[in-house]
């Protein structure tokens, strides 16, 4: 009998099923091109979607939003990639404002201080715009995302950050949505401290030069995908400075120009 050969799409499923494994056990594995140098961009974003179908067939919950990876390069040279990434962002996945986040659930937690933009109206590419995006948008919200990645030591390139869902964590958002009418998100300054002492410093235009043209951006690279940025869903777009380790016991505060503030604070139940 003739050797049994793998289709695509059962690899995909099988690397998606590892991932989810590697983050609901909290044990990381191997980098996925490791083990699958045929891989490339379009298998990795089919292997998230494998990934995030398991994550809410077992969490529940629904996507409400998008997240920007690896806009800044500052986060690119410290990876070792060439352009951004991206994944959904989960309910499941949100926290609000300083609430506790129990790092027993995490790998090897970083955080990076983000702007997140708000979606008024639906958006779909091809050919979106900034222009296009900004009148989509209905403000903007001071963030912090958590990011984690399931591949050990955070050993990644852009296909295994891709796989395992943009390397995503978790997501805190400011209580407050700023109406972008007489400022540009690219101009705004931040601040971001640990433990009241200062750790970073950064600007919007960090975010592919513009927070709103990373939006522009991420609305057309998902139109091959068939995917609508949805009116009511947030985009994450990019961390403002290189991501930072944290531990239990750390508070971690953003002060943005104009978007005023939002804290997260890290424990542990173990």
């Amino acid at each position: 009998m003739p050797p049994e050969t793998t289709t695509p799409g059962e690899l995909h499923e099988r690397v998606a099923q590892r991932l989810h494994h590697a983050m609901t056990s909290v044990t990381p594995v191997r980098p996925v091109v490791e083990d699958h140098p045929e891989l490339d961009v379009d298998d990795a974003y089919r292997i998230q979607q494998g990934l995030v179908r398991r994550i809410l067939d077992a969490d529940g919950g629904h996507p409400v939003g998008y997240k920007l990876g690896l806009t800044s390069t500052p986060m690119q040279e410290m990876l070792g990639v060439d352009q951004p990434d991206y994944a959904p962002v989960l309910s499941s996945m949100v926290y609000p404002d300083g609430q506790d986040i129990d790092l027993s659930r995490y790998i090897a937690p970083k955080v990076e201080a983000e702007i997140a933009l708000v979606l008024d109206a639906p958006l779909r590419g091809p050919g979106v715009t900034p222009m296009q995006a900004w009148r989509a948008l209905g403000g903007a919200v001071a963030a912090i995302e958590m990011v984690d990645s399931r591949i050990a030591d955070w050993r990644i390139g852009l296909v295994d950050t891709i796989a395992d869902l943009a390397s995503s964590g978790a997501t805190v958002l400011g209580t407050r949505v700023v109406p972008l009418d007489g400022w540009e998100p690219r101009l705004t300054g931040m601040v971001v401290s640990r433990n009241g002492a200062t750790a970073d410093t950064g600007a919007g235009a960090a975010a592919l030069g513009d927070p709103v043209a990373a939006v522009a951006w991420l609305a057309n690279t998902l139109a091959p995908y068939d995917v609508t940025l949805e009116a009511g869903w947030f985009v994450m777009t990019g961390a403002l400075h290189r991501a930072f380790e944290v531990a239990p016991g750390d508070v971690v505060r953003a002060d943005f120009d104009r978007l005023g503030t939002v804290t997260a604070r890290f424990t542990t139940s173990v």
